[in-house]
């Protein structure tokens, strides 16, 4: 009945499209939260990325999954061990989804750790070619069970108003490839998603990437959606 998430090397259309309904699912989560998402955001006084990670929580606890009784680790603020289904297969998959805020100037890309993503990072930077893998296993053990792992990142652009309350004006939810599909987002140096991150190597800070928006949705549609919170009608993008 379960697939091998090993399988899935030989199978990347599965794997694509066992990352779009997972998208998809996050995705209609935050959706359905949106309107208090406005107001915690407005209310709170919190740091911004807390907050943003308490309404990814609580908008996917409210939404529900067929969770397996198994626990994930990792610095990702969201993570459910979990079955997928679909019509034809199901598999056992580690969901981890993170929560980004920034004000809307930061709004086209997303600064990220290497323990939150499982692709090799391959760019240049300073015209050097530099290649950094992440360190989240593309395929999860656990106990002697196996997982095909899958992350989302949910990124909250928000404006600070006049009384220093936070305005919250769109979110952006990205499916970043698992590392079975390196050749096929990030092949080379010069055929990358990815930015520089905000981290200077001659002072030791811990590497840094930025997922750029704009060059993940050249890749594949679907993989960036994008909820403006002054419109009533959200319409996925493919």
């Amino acid at each position: 009945m379960l697939i091998d998430p090993y399988s899935l090397r030989h199978d990347l259309r599965r794997l694509e499209e066992i990352e779009k309904a997972s998208l998809r699912l996050v995705v209609q989560a935050i959706h359905d939260y949106r309107e208090l998402a406005v107001e915690i955001f407005h209310r709170e006084s919190d740091l911004v990325a807390d907050i943003g990670e308490d309404i990814t929580r609580e908008a996917l606890d409210r939404m529900g999954t067929a969770k397996i009784d198994g626990r994930l680790f990792g610095k990702i603020d969201y993570k459910r061990a979990r079955y997928l289904f679909h019509p034809e297969y199901a598999v056992k998959q580690a969901l981890f989804v993170d929560s980004k805020a920034e004000k809307t100037s930061g709004q086209r890309t997303a600064t990220l750790q290497t323990s939150q993503f499982s692709m090799k990072v391959r760019q240049e930077r300073v015209n050097k070619t530099v290649e950094v893998q992440g360190e989240l296993p593309s395929i999860l053990q656990i106990h002697g069970d196996t997982y095909i792992t899958t992350t989302v990142f949910v990124k909250y652009n928000y404006t600070s108003s006049t009384d220093d309350n936070n305005v919250l004006r769109s979110i952006t939810i990205a499916a970043l490839p698992n590392g079975l599909l390196q050749e096929r987002y990030n092949p080379s140096a010069t055929d990358s998603i990815w930015l520089a991150g905000r981290n200077a190597p001659s002072r030791g800070e811990v590497f840094r990437v930025r997922l750029a928006f704009s060059k993940l949705k050249a890749k594949a549609g679907w993989r960036v959606q994008h909820l403006e919170l002054d419109r009533s009608e959200f319409v996925w993008s493919e």
